[in-house]
């Protein structure tokens, strides 16, 4: 649509979607009006200037959403972030603590056997 449609089209060989992946040859007819697929299997029929101006504003839209969806993920990066940095933190932490036990002769999480006759 953005190259333009004009007479000299009419007539002309085309490929017909039937389905996603299957096409018959066919002849452009009008060259006014062209239809548009607005999703979901639902067609219309609008003028070339009308497609195009159609066009232009899901372009747009899509273009904010992807800006939208962006920002969310560079968010939500920097929160994964401070989170693994968090756990690493505590881990570290807790394995220092460890080695401190066992430095220490501390085995509280260790079985004492007694080996003594009594």
């Amino acid at each position: 649509v953005s190259s333009g449609i004009n007479a000299e089209y009419g007539g002309k060989g085309v490929l017909v979607p039937l389905t996603s992946s299957m096409y018959v040859p066919g002849q452009l007819a009008d060259v006014e009006k062209v239809l548009i697929d607005i999703g979901t299997g639902y067609h219309v029929k609008m003028t070339v200037s009308d497609a195009r101006d159609y066009f232009t504003r899901i372009t747009e839209y899509i273009t904010k959403k992807m800006e939208i969806v962006q920002k969310n993920l560079i968010e939500k990066d920097k929160l994964r972030q401070v989170t693994t940095e968090i756990l690493q933190l505590k881990i570290q932490a807790q394995q220092q603590q460890s080695a401190q036990q066992q430095a220490r002769g501390d085995y509280t999480d260790t079985i004492n056997f007694n080996f003594s006759n009594s």
